[in-house]
């Protein structure tokens, strides 16, 4: 029972950390020359999930925009909303299943120590 909860708060733990990644990159998508960052999601040995930061190091759009010396061309951010706002809504639906696991397993040990006493 204690692996099953152990699992369910790596597992809350990974997807809220996905979730910050895509709000960050979301408020970050028109910042000149942001580059986003991917969290990556492993299976640990011991029944639990890891999450990894990376930065994702592809260019963003070029334009040319105006400046002191005439036009210059300047990097946009490499976000793409369309990526985004459904890995957004996957990862709370992650955080949800372990947030419900977690509330299984409390259930289940309350109607252990009710049975018992």
């Amino acid at each position: 029972m204690i692996s099953s909860v152990q699992s369910a708060l790596s597992g809350l733990q990974a997807f809220s950390t996905k979730i910050a990644k895509s709000a960050n990159n979301i408020a970050n998508m028109n910042t000149d020359g942001f580059k986003k960052d991917r969290v990556l999601l492993s299976a640990q040995a011991s029944q639990g999930v890891t999450a990894t930061v990376e930065q994702v190091d592809e260019p963003g759009a070029m334009v040319a925009a105006p400046g002191d010396q005439g036009e210059a061309v300047t990097e946009l951010s490499n976000v793409d909303l369309v990526e985004e706002i459904p890995d957004m809504l996957v990862s709370g639906h992650g955080y949800a299943a372990n947030l419900k696991s977690l509330r299984v397993a409390d259930e289940m040990m309350q109607s252990v120590l009710d049975i018992k006493a």
